[in-house]
């Protein structure tokens, strides 16, 4: 007698077509196409994850650098006074605060440029 495993292989089956609902045509109801499909679209959306997460690290970028330059100053010299002033804020936090609380992202440019101010004179010191 010939061994088909068929609870196991159908129920294999079955979750592929169940992954591939809201697909056109074949893609939903055939396996061959519906397995094809979920394939790619796993790709995808293994390849987007980390995609999302370069997009949004470039858009806080640019909401700080926006409010930074209203205020006289550079994006990349904003963060240097950040570091020198020993402020551990992410970008995340940094572009909510430009973009909803401007007085509170206004201190901390404001440490930043004294952080910045102090910086040289720290550098000589040593030399």
């Amino acid at each position: 007698m010939r061994v088909t495993n068929a609870p196991a292989s159908r129920k294999r089956r079955k979750k592929m077509i169940t992954a591939a609902k809201g697909y056109r045509m074949r893609r939903s109801k055939l396996y061959r196409y519906a397995s094809d499909a979920v394939d790619h679209a796993r790709q995808y959306a293994y390849r987007d994850r980390k995609t999302k997460k370069r997009l949004y690290r470039r858009l806080w970028q640019v909401r700080i650098n926006a409010a930074v330059r209203a205020a006289g100053l550079t994006y990349s010299r904003f963060m240097e006074g950040l570091k020198a002033a020993k402020i551990g804020l992410d970008r995340k936090v940094l572009s909510d605060l430009a973009a909803t609380d401007t007085t509170a992202f206004g201190e901390l440019i404001k440490a930043a440029q004294t952080a910045l101010a102090a910086k040289p004179e720290a550098t000589l010191a040593k030399v």
